[in-house]
């Protein structure tokens, strides 16, 4: 090992737009949400990541806080870089007299522009990255759920995160055909806000709708093993005054309905486009689903019963991307055929 090794700081970042990543030395280092709090008056940064998230929607007019990446992409170049600057500062380097050189991987949606890409690139090179390799999401996750890209087999690769939700056929280290629609977790959020403003009179914030998806979101309205019905609070638009109610899952199973339609439809759109022999690797393969949205109860069964495959949920599906990212890592050279740099 040499003394460029040991100084060597290579991280691996999954840029979600609802959660960042960083991968370092093999270990997830940080998992933070993608959010940053700052100064109106000077943009000073005020917070980054879960204590960010804790004033979001709750801040007065000194203060506002940022979701710098909408829809899979960097909506706010300052405040990205900023966030990845932050981020970075929260891994422990074990060395404080040396600025390391890093050379970073992260991933970026598979229907992203070349101009998205720039951004991209540009946040990470000034927040500190001598060298920037980018790998399609998809591609990511497949790794980290142990596919073997290289092999003339295709998998299919559904990847449901906080922006959007990723649609891959991959075989011999490339995308065969995708699909990427802007419909995932956040749109999810929406629909419950809706949903509760709709139907029971009550106000709720974006928090709110994200616990709510957490604690009782399903896919279908039937469950084996169903979850409680959870209070939730909020401000009653009759009255004008905070109150509670009970939602059950069959509710939110109502309220998202739509939403994961447009998912079934990208999927089955993306396996109509495949060709008829990867079709046929993915009728014995099934399908993989990745991403946080992969922990919405009864979403696996609702595909299956859709496309009529066998459909896995990843191990630890949110981490699966930064997983895949960070093997990458290991070795550029072997899978320069999927990294972009």
């Amino acid at each position: 090992m040499g003394l460029f090794d040991f100084f060597s700081s290579d991280i691996a970042i999954d840029l979600g737009t609802a959660n960042t990543l960083i991968l370092y030395k093999g270990k997830v280092v940080v998992d933070e949400p993608s959010i940053i709090a700052l100064d109106r008056a000077t943009n000073k940064v005020i917070a980054i990541g879960a204590k960010a998230m804790q004033m979001h929607e709750k801040t007065h007019e000194n203060i506002k806080t940022i979701r710098p990446l909408k829809d899979g992409v960097i909506a706010d170049f300052h405040a990205a870089e900023q966030m990845i600057r932050g981020m970075i500062k929260m891994i422990d380097m074990g060395n404080r007299f040396f600025t390391p050189s890093h050379r970073m991987v992260i991933c970026i949606p598979s229907g992203i522009t070349e101009v998205e890409k720039r951004a991209v690139r540009d946040s990470a090179e000034h927040a500190g990255a001598k060298e920037v390799y980018m790998i399609p999401e998809p591609i990511a996750a497949a790794i980290g759920i142990g596919i073997d890209i290289e092999a003339p087999e295709g998998s299919m690769v559904v990847d449901i995160g906080g922006g959007t939700t990723e649609i891959a056929v991959i075989a011999l280290s490339g995308i065969v055909c995708d699909q990427s629609v802007r419909t995932a977790g956040d749109v999810f959020n929406r629909d419950i806000l809706d949903y509760m403003r709709r139907q029971h009179n009550l106000l709720i914030g974006e928090r709110s709708a994200e616990r709510i998806k957490i604690e009782v979101g399903a896919a279908i309205s039937e469950l084996e093993e169903a979850p409680d019905d959870y209070e939730i609070r909020g401000r009653d638009l009759m009255t004008g005054i905070p109150k509670t109610i009970k939602v059950s899952y069959t509710e939110i199973a109502f309220a998202i309905d739509k939403s994961i339609s447009k998912i079934e439809e990208a999927v089955l759109k993306a396996l109509e486009i495949a060709p008829p022999e990867l079709s046929a690797d993915i009728y014995d393969n099934g399908i993989h689903l990745t991403g946080g949205g992969a922990l919405l109860r009864g979403l696996d069964k609702r595909i299956a019963l859709k496309t009529k495959l066998p459909v896995h949920i990843a191990d630890d599906p949110l981490r699966a991307v930064v997983r895949g990212t960070g093997e990458t890592l290991k070795n550029v050279q072997a899978f320069k055929a999927v990294l972009m740099s």
